[in-house]
């Protein structure tokens, strides 16, 4: 029977390990790229889609009922809808009908007050708009800065399915001063035609106390 060596046996099992550890090595960096690639897989599905700019008119808020007049002295049409989430909530955007411009908004609603925030590119906010429905459904109120400046007031009405936006309304005009109006000629009474018949004669060159005889 034939015997091994210790020193044999140790060679051995170092050379088995080396394999091992090589093996190991090889799948480590086999397997680290495929993980990498996975996890950004996976946040990609998890982060919303980047907003591209400038914004356009968004297909989410297209059947969302539409109220157009003036912002200012600039026409909009706004699309104002509730949230699925959040049963106060409301969001839309609104749309300036002389460059396109649009503006995303977001807020609440608590009967017929209306309270909302915008932002032009879905990140910042840049105004507050406090308005009233009125029964009608006519939007009333003031749109501001974020600071509460430079207010602008709006009025927005209603738009039936399908009809046409009407052409926009410019901001009334101060009204004029009345003219005033001339003065009425003096009547003369009966007195005064007497004495004038007494003194006789007709006045030269305006002055009163000088007359010619008749």
């Amino acid at each position: 029977m034939q015997h091994t060596k210790p020193n044999e046996i140790r060679a051995t099992v170092r050379g088995t390990l080396r394999t091992i550890a090589v093996a190991l090595v090889v799948a480590s960096a086999t397997m680290a790229p495929a993980a990498h690639a996975q996890s950004n897989a996976v946040k990609e599905l998890a982060a919303p889609p980047p907003i591209q700019l400038p914004l356009k008119p968004s297909a989410e808020f297209a059947k969302f009922p539409r109220y157009a007049g003036m912002l200012g002295a600039r026409q909009i049409v706004l699309r104002l809808g509730p949230k699925t989430d959040d049963p106060s909530g409301v969001h839309g955007e609104y749309q300036f009908t002389d460059n396109g411009e649009v503006i995303l908004i977001a807020g609440d609603r608590t009967d017929d007050t209306l309270e909302v925030e915008e932002s032009n590119d879905g990140t910042h906010i840049t105004g507050n708009w406090v308005g009233k429905f009125a029964a009608d459904g006519t939007l009333t109120g003031e749109r501001m800065n974020v600071d509460d400046s430079n207010p602008q007031e709006f009025d927005l009405r209603p738009l039936a399915a399908g009809a046409a936006i009407p052409p926009p309304t410019a901001p009334a005009a101060p009204a004029a001063p009345a003219a005033a109006a001339p003065a009425a000629p003096t009547a003369t009474t009966p007195s005064q035609q007497q004495s004038g018949a007494q003194t006789g004669g007709q006045a030269v060159n305006g002055v009163s106390n000088l007359r010619t005889g008749e």
